[in-house]
């Protein structure tokens, strides 16, 4: 589920943007030696919406600020990632030849949008597995004490498997999260504080989930009651 909401939001949110982007690009133009072989207008808005966009600022002057969530900014030898957390910069890679013209990049986007949205719902479903598995690694140790000094019957292997199932609410609550960030219901500092609620809803259910399990039995059927002062264990008729 949260996948499916990621490529959604992928293909809804996104890719037209980068669509419409290339379509905007001049019929020549590359990058190579580190270096942007620009022949348009700069600064300059290719394309955005409320959640990305994309623009050309040779020198980074700051000519062209879009509010939307995230803009990419290509630069005279480096690209300029902004957001409301922050910004950052790379620079292009050294020995690489990257079209930068609509002739070479039309063809490929649309040879290789399918494709990429694949290979993002892979990567999304690998990365839920490790984490998946890593916090309910790190949730188990705690829910096991827990379990352990409220008199619960819960062992580790138990206590891990309760762990995984606590994780569930939240991830249902996120991917709920990243739908209404797709529909404009949520912006990305609401998105952002989501991301960490969900955290806590799954300790919160990992908790309630070790309270409502089975207490231990003192004393076991057919055994000895230490405290028994007359010594005798009950039989079976």
């Amino acid at each position: 589920m949260p996948a499916a909401a990621v490529v959604g939001f992928l293909q809804q949110s996104w890719f037209p943007v980068i669509e419409e982007a290339i379509n905007q690009l001049p019929p020549e133009g590359e990058i190579r030696s580190q270096r942007l072989n620009w022949r348009g207008d700069s600064p300059v808005s290719l394309a955005e919406n409320r959640f990305l966009a994309i623009t050309v600022d040779l020198n980074h002057s700051g000519g062209v600020r879009s509010p939307a969530h995230v803009q990419v900014e290509f630069g005279r030898t480096d690209v300029k990632i902004l957001s409301l957390l922050g910004s950052m910069e790379t620079r292009y890679p050294p020995g690489w030849r990257i079209a930068f013209s609509r002739a070479e990049l039309a063809p490929w986007w649309g040879a290789w949008g399918p494709p990429i949205l694949a290979i993002a719902a892979s990567c999304v479903l690998l990365w839920l597995m490790l984490s998946w598995a890593l916090l309910a690694s790190l949730y188990s140790g705690p829910a096991w004490l827990i379990g352990f000094f409220a008199n619960r019957e819960l062992n580790l292997r138990g206590s891990w498997l309760l762990a995984g199932a606590a994780l569930m609410p939240g991830a249902v609550f996120f991917t709920m999260a990243i739908l209404l960030y797709s529909f404009g219901a949520l912006d990305l500092v609401r998105l952002a504080i989501a991301a960490g609620v969900h955290i806590i809803v799954g300790w919160v259910y990992a908790v309630a989930g070790v309270i409502s399990s089975s207490r231990q039995q003192g004393i076991a059927a057919g055994k000895k009651n230490p405290f028994d002062d007359t010594g005798i264990t009950k039989r079976d008729s």
